[in-house]
């Protein structure tokens, strides 16, 4: 055996992996090969100091973070970036940068090499497994949202079959990933085959024997292999994934999200009105966009179908008259189930020319903690808040609030005409410490509303990945300050930026509650298109506490449900009642809703029937009149400065049903149903990612910035990692 082939097996004799027939084969090599010495003892110091750097305790300040490491079969280099906690020495930092690479590949190789292997296949996960829970692509190393998902999300797999035949209902599908591939070939109890894996059969992760017992979460690939590993009744065959060598904090990953209870349908007799308040964020399709990008499959909480649909300008007309917005009704046949109707309600904000825009009281308030210190987070805030001070005009006064361990303010009241002076500030703007985030927020509060301009824009633009540390970052707390300083007539704009810690739950909460709106800023180009393209909308509100209430005709409409704003339903008293708060529209914004109806004449059994009350003196029913009517639209808006809504109605009749739906219909349409599969959605019909790509690239239209080709992209992504046909919403096809 050659020096490169015995490579694998002195490695896997360092962490004490070896059977005795290797021991003898590496413990002979050490005694006749210089070679093989300093290659042992290279590893054995490299093995220590992980063993010593991986237990260090970090400070309260500061958060370990080592980003997704990209391997590729061709042997590319890894690339990968980390912050070491205080008290790691400069030499483990170096050692752990310089020799990670060769380790990681040398554990690599072992998950292929370190047993005697025979017929060895490399491909994807085969047969019926072809996608796991949330894990990119074969070749990839997953980022830490995946690896704490083995232990986080274990106890949500749906069962196969308990293959130990114990009680261990909450470890099935990948019962022994705590198990080493050898312990588990050993394991007589287990079935494994050299077919598919079956419902009685097992898939696993191969881990060391120490890391497995010590170490709850792992970094790993997906590049899963096939091996014969040989036995006294014969070669036995297991499915595993190469695992890098090292476990990660289990605080790695801590991106949040909140689980939204889908819109069920409603009978239209027991449920005539549909009342929410409009969103205009787009946070959601951006933040999907990352994940797909960094081929990994989305958790449900990310999506929300109506940012998605929302993120798209369409082509409604400007308003006409002392309204600020237009409304645009149209009513086509739903996609994915043809029976049933699909109603798009559109609102195009009225756009605002230089002449007619307000003054501007902006408060920069910027996130510079520690964990804002990767390239896509501070880095990249900085120049998207530089494109956007290229675009502000003299009447635009800006201030510039940061914080981290505390809370400061670094500009008061600029004019935009002193480009160079906030540029400046900008750019002085470093990373580190913790996150007071409370506490910056009640300081750009008390600034906003210093230099306050009545009858002006008055807003404050948080830039943060959201994980305060320090001080109040309680959600429920954040939201009631937010709630009483928006009082003061202080509007918010969040901008999100990163990965790993991103807490999108607390930022969605914050700008829904602060008479605001909410990206996320993944590239330059995002932030181009927020901060430059779509500047008037990000910045000027037209209108505030937007509601929406749809009375549903039940002669022509047996059911509804409103696809997507689960976070944005209201009680039907809530519409004329002004107290309530509701979403903000900003200048030239579109916003898009859409409702899939089941006519009346549908046999379909909607369910949700109750039996006959008891208590209850039963009345006769009256005859519903016939009307063509299908529905009626309400809206109401106060104007920015005003506490008084307007009414708006208009209806919708049997006649306005199309057979031939415009580009726009076809492409939110196309844009609602890649959110439903990739929700998994219980109401997804007869979608498909073929038919969102067909109807897509037929809508594409004008496209001038490109981002409908965008989608289409991105709809391609998915198709390799979210499967079609699944029952359990964690990627199994067939899971009993």
């Amino acid at each position: 055996m050659n020096f490169d082939e015995l490579k694998p097996l002195i490695s896997a004799y360092v962490d004490g992996e070896t059977s005795e027939q290797e021991t003898r084969l590496v413990e002979a090599a050490l005694d006749s090969s210089e070679e093989a010495r300093q290659y042992y003892t290279q590893l054995k110091a490299i093995s220590s100091d992980l063993h010593t750097w991986q237990n260090e305790n970090p400070s309260s300040d500061v958060e370990l973070k080592i980003q997704r490491e990209v391997f590729k079969k061709e042997g590319q280099a890894m690339q990968r970036k980390q912050l070491l906690p205080k008290g790691a020495t400069i030499a483990v930092a170096v050692l752990i940068m310089v020799s990670a690479p060769l380790v990681v590949q040398n554990y690599l190789k072992r998950g292929t090499q370190s047993h005697p292997v025979k017929g060895m296949i490399t491909a994807g996960l085969p047969g019926d497994v072809s996608q796991t829970t949330a894990y990119p692509v074969k070749g990839t190393v997953a980022d830490a949202r995946h690896a704490s998902q083995v232990v986080d999300e274990k106890d949500k797999l749906k069962s196969r079959k308990d293959l130990s035949g114990a009680a261990e209902t909450k470890r099935q599908y990948a019962p022994n990933y705590l198990k080493s591939e050898y312990e588990v070939a050993r394991d007589a109890s287990i079935n494994l085959s050299s077919q598919s894996p079956k419902s009685d059969q097992t898939f696993f992760r191969a881990r060391s024997k120490e890391t497995a017992e010590t170490a709850k979460e792992f970094a790993y690939t997906t590049t899963a292999s096939m091996i014969a590993i040989p036995g006294k009744d014969g070669d036995r065959v297991a499915y595993y994934e190469p695992l890098l060598p090292y476990p990660v904090e289990n605080n790695f990953n801590t991106e949040q999200y909140d689980d939204q209870v889908e819109n069920e349908f409603l009978k239209v007799t027991e449920n005539p009105l549909s009342t929410f308040s409009i969103d205009v964020d787009t946070a959601s399709y951006a933040n999907l966009r990352r994940l797909l990008n960094s081929q990994q499959t989305p958790p449900v909480g990310a999506v929300r179908i109506e940012e998605m649909v929302n993120y798209f300008v369409y082509s409604y007309p400007q308003p006409k008259g002392e309204d600020p917005f237009s409304v645009n009704i149209e009513v086509g046949k739903a996609p994915w189930k043809t029976d049933h109707l699909l109603a798009k309600i559109g609102l195009q904000g009225k756009t605002l020319t230089a002449d007619t825009l307000p003054e501007s009281n902006l408060v920069f308030l910027i996130d510079v903690s520690g964990s804002m210190e990767d390239s896509n987070k501070l880095p990249l805030l900085k120049t998207g808040f530089k494109m956007l001070v290229q675009q502000l005009r003299p009447e635009e006064m800006v201030s510039i609030v940061t914080y981290a361990g505390n809370a400061g303010v670094l500009l008061d009241s600029v004019s935009g005409s002193d480009k160079q002076r906030i540029m400046s500030a900008i750019d002085q703007l470093s990373a580190g410490g913790s996150t007071a985030g409370a506490q910056g927020i009640l300081t750009a509060y008390e600034l906003a509303a210093k230099n306050l301009i009545k009858g002006g824009n008055n807003r404050v633009i948080l830039a943060t990945d959201g994980d305060f540390n320090i001080g109040v970052s309680n959600d429920s707390e954040l939201v009631k300050i937010i709630e009483e300083k928006r009082k003061q007539g202080i509007f918010l704009t969040v901008l999100g930026f990163g990965m790993g810690n991103y807490k999108d739950s607390k930022m969605e909460k914050l700008a829904d509650k602060g008479n605001g709106n909410y990206y996320y800023i993944d590239t330059e180009r995002e932030a181009k298109k927020v901060l430059v393209r779509e500047l008037g909308s990000t910045l000027f509100t037209i209108a505030k506490d937007v509601k929406l209430q749809i009375e549903f005709n039940p002669s022509q409409v047996k059911a509804y449900r409103l696809i997507g704003y689960e976070n944005r339903m209201l009680a039907k008293e809530d519409f004329n009642d002004d107290t309530k708060d509701a979403g903000e529209l900003g200048a030239g914004h579109t916003v898009t809703a859409l409702y899939e109806i089941i006519p009346a004449s549908s046999e379909e059994d909607v369910g949700g029937s109750v039996d006959a009350l008891k208590y209850q003196v039963p009345q006769a029913k009256p005859e519903i009149g016939y009307s063509d009517e299908v529905m009626t639209v309400k809206l109401r808006y106060k104007k920015p400065d005003e506490e008084i809504s307007k009414l708006i109605s208009q209806s919708v009749t049997t006649a306005q049903i199309t057979e031939s739906p415009s580009e726009d219909f076809q492409f939110s349409s196309a844009v609602a149903e890649f959110g439903m599969l990739l929700k998994n959605s219980k109401h997804k019909g007869n979608a498909s990612f073929e038919d969102v790509l067909k109807r897509a690239r037929a809508a594409q239209g004008k496209d001038e910035w490109g981002y409908r080709a965008e989608l289409i992209d991105l709809v391609q992504k998915a198709q390799t990692l979210v499967p079609e046909t699944y029952t359990t919403g964690y990627g199994f096809k067939n899971a009993e």
